[in-house]
C-alpha cells in the first residue's frame, strides 16, 4: 500500500470514529494490523499530521488529535468564510442543489428512525454539497479538511443526537431559502445557523470540561 493510500484509508478510519479523538496511535501495532511497513505508517502520519488529524507528541509517539475550544472557534471561522461566501454567489438552478435535497430528505428519513450516525453523514454530505456550487475543486478541498477537523470535536462530544437532531430543521431551511428567496437569504440563514453550531459545540466543550 502506497503513502498516499495508506493516509486516506487512516483518515477514512479515523473520520469513521474507529479511532477516538486523543486515542494513542501505537506505530508497531498499527503497522502488523494493516500489514504496513513501519516506514510507510510513518510517511502517512506525517501527512495526517499536515491536516491536522493527528499528533506528535514528543515521547508518546502519535495520537488522533483532539479539538481544542481554540480549534472550534477557528473551524467555524473558516466555514463561515467558505459557505457563506458559495451561498452568496449560489445559483438555485446549479446541479448541487439536488444534492442537497437528497440530503436533506436522507436526514430527516433517519431521525425517523433514530440513527443519529446517518443523520450525521447526511449533514457532513449537506455541506460538501452546499460548497460544490462554488465549482472549485480549491475551495472544496479546504472545506473537506474543516468538515473532517469538526468530526473529531463530534466524536469528542459523542452525544450525536443533541448534536444533529436541530440541524435537520436548519438545512431545510437552508435549502428553502435559496430556493424560495435567493442567495443573500441562504446566506443568512446559513450565518445564524452556523453561529448557533458552534455555540453547542463550545457548551458541550464547557460541559465537559475541555480547553
Amino acid at each position: 500500500m502506497s503513502d498516499t493510500s495508506l493516509a486516506g484509508d487512516l483518515r477514512r478510519r479515523i473520520i469513521a470514529g474507529e479511532f477516538a479523538p486523543g486515542e494513542r496511535l501505537s506505530e508497531a501495532a498499527l503497522a502488523a494490523r494493516l500489514d504496513v511497513s513501519r516506514n510507510t505508517l510513518r510517511e502517512a502520519f506525517r501527512a495526517l499530521a499536515q491536516h491536522g488529524l493527528v499528533e506528535h507528541v514528543p515521547h508518546r509517539g502519535v495520537s488522533v488529535a483532539s479539538p481544542t475550544t481554540a480549534d472550534v472557534v477557528d473551524i467555524y471561522r473558516a466555514r463561515r468564510q467558505i459557505e457563506c461566501g458559495v451561498l452568496r454567489d449560489a445559483s438555485p438552478l446549479h446541479p448541487g442543489v439536488a444534492a442537497m435535497r437528497q440530503e436533506v430528505e436522507r436526514a430527516e428519513a433517519a431521525v425517523e428512525q433514530g440513527d443519529w450516525a446517518t443523520v450525521g453523514t447526511a449533514n457532513m454530505a449537506f455541506h460538501r454539497a452546499l460548497v460544490s456550487l462554488c465549482d472549485s475543486p480549491r475551495l472544496e478541498r479546504a472545506h473537506e479538511q474543516l468538515s473532517a477537523e469538526l468530526r473529531l470535536a463530534f466524536l469528542a462530544i459523542a452525544d450525536f443526537e443533541s448534536l444533529h437532531r436541530p440541524f435537520v430543521t436548519r438545512n431545510r431551511a437552508v435549502l428553502d431559502a435559496l430556493v424560495d428567496e435567493g442567495p443573500e437569504a441562504a446566506a443568512a440563514e446559513l450565518e445564524r445557523y452556523l453561529t448557533e453550531s458552534e455555540r453547542r459545540i463550545l457548551g458541550a466543550y464547557a460541559r465537559l470540561g475541555r480547553a
